[in-house]
């Protein structure tokens, strides 16, 4: 009986410690963790919530990272599931802000730049596997190399997904214009 307490606290400080380990390599990449994520959310208060929720989701999966160097990797990939879940909630929510606005916008709409309006909106309106490639590539200054590991995509895949996205962005704009 004793033996068996003993052995019981032990592993409890041992998971304990893996624990606080896993966290604090989460706390180390937290700044960049965040910038992706207000990257697609565009809002400080979903930005730290999507962190919480990848770092929840993370743990909770992380035995299905077989390999500990690609964790920072499978991290990020797990961060942008969640903010394209939330995305995807968003959709089949109507904010209460928007059902009484004017034909004319809101106040912040017309506070933004032109150019900056019509770069997001070129962005939006490409496929999410091309926006993906921009967004970290651009927003979060990654290599190719980082991004296809990100991905779990060749490099060739994300190079050409890349350049069709720049392309269609290109002739977004230009009709624009």
């Amino acid at each position: 009986m004793i033996e068996t307490l003993k052995w019981e606290e032990a592993e409890q400080r041992i998971c304990h410690g893996e624990e606080e380990r896993f966290f604090e390599r989460i706390d180390r990449q937290s700044g960049k963790l965040y910038s992706i994520a207000y990257s697609y959310l565009r809002s400080e208060a979903d930005a730290l919530e999507m962190l919480q929720e990848a770092s929840y989701r993370a743990w909770s999966k992380r035995g299905s990272l077989k390999n500990d160097e690609l964790f920072d990797s499978w991290l990020i990939r797990i961060l942008i599931n969640c903010c394209m879940d939330e995305l995807r909630r968003r959709k089949r929510v109507v904010p209460v802000g928007q059902i009484g606005e004017s034909a004319n916008g809101s106040a912040m709409a017309q506070m933004q730049s032109s150019d900056q309006s019509d770069l997001e909106n070129a962005l939006n309106r490409l496929p999410k596997k091309d926006r993906h490639v921009v967004i970290l590539r651009f927003y979060h200054d990654m290599t190719l190399t980082e991004i296809a590991n990100i991905l779990r995509k060749p490099e060739s895949t994300v190079k050409s997904r890349l350049y069709r996205a720049l392309k269609r962005m290109r002739t977004t704009l230009e009709r624009h214009l």
